[in-house]
């Protein structure tokens, strides 16, 4: 699997490569399992929406798991 993760702002925020997530500088964030995101620990920290094809949308909630891009959305 690849393609891109928006929050729920529609900002894209990450890349998925293969079962892994990226921020947009290319560090490895955190494993995806189905819709499930885990840390690298293991500890299961949130989930996606349900959503066919590459581009994947946050939940809301989820949205703080990419603090850095929305210091970025009020510029």
């Amino acid at each position: 699997m690849a393609g891109s993760i928006f929050n729920s702002r529609g900002i894209h925020v990450a890349e998925v490569v293969g079962s892994e997530i990226f921020d947009l500088t290319g560090k490895k964030l955190y494993d995806l399992k189905g819709p499930n995101i885990y840390r690298p620990s293991g500890e299961l920290v949130g989930h996606m929406n349900d959503a066919r094809g590459s581009d994947k949308r946050l939940a809301r909630s989820t949205d703080r798991l990419f603090p850095s891009h929305s210091l970025a959305e009020r510029a």
